[in-house]
């Protein structure tokens, strides 16, 4: 495998549009596909990733401390947190509905939070990981963000159909607002990070041996 010769796309002399995949020829501005402009690499791209995710996670905090919903009923008022409406379930057997929201909302946001950090970090030093890894781990981060709305999405549910005036309501909470930015800046986060980087520094190392 050590002989394997790793031959990248500038050394082929063209440049890949990052919306549509199609390959170009360097030197062309915009993608005739799509119209994306095209760029070899994104020489800004880590201070993006990190002002995103900042900011992300910035937010995440309030969406973990403040009341994600609010039920009131005709005698009482009840607030939950993210946490806190997770165990209420428990209490009332719900055990499958209680997992899905903790990994929704506590596992995968963490989850990438972290992985987004470590590829932002290993593109600038030496990683145990292979790059094939990497790649992987950046695909799957890319791939399962639309799922971390899962918790924005039962709050909807739940504030549309339990509206019983005087009787029962269900409103949103002001984590709500959190939780939802938090997961956009993450997806921003995600996407601005130039994944051909990874490839660059296989180059750079291949290339001191």
């Amino acid at each position: 495998m050590s002989d394997v010769q790793v031959i990248t796309a500038r050394e082929m002399g063209v440049v890949g549009c990052r919306r549509c995949t199609q390959v170009w020829p360097v030197g062309t501005e915009t993608c005739g596909r799509c119209g994306k402009t095209l760029v070899s690499r994104d020489l800004k791209s880590l201070q993006r990733v990190w002002a995103w995710w900042i900011v992300g996670f910035m937010c995440y905090i309030p969406a973990n401390m403040y009341p994600m919903l609010q039920t009131r009923t005709l005698f009482t008022v009840q607030q939950d947190t993210i946490v806190g409406g997770a165990v209420e379930l428990l209490t009332h057997d719900a055990v499958g509905v209680a997992l899905i929201i903790l990994f929704a909302s506590v596992v995968i946001p963490l989850g990438k939070f972290f992985a987004i950090a470590y590829l932002a970090i290993s593109v600038k030093r030496k990683n145990a990981a292979s790059f094939e890894q990497r790649q992987l781990l950046y695909e799957v981060v890319e791939y399962i963000g639309r799922w971390s709305m899962i918790d924005i999405f039962v709050v909807a549910i739940l504030s549309a159909l339990v509206q019983l005036n005087t009787l029962a309501a269900v409103h949103p909470g002001p984590a709500s607002l959190f939780f939802a930015l938090s997961v956009i800046f993450t997806m921003l986060s995600a996407q601005n990070f130039d994944s051909r980087m990874i490839w660059d520094v296989q180059a750079r190392e291949l290339g001191d041996e």
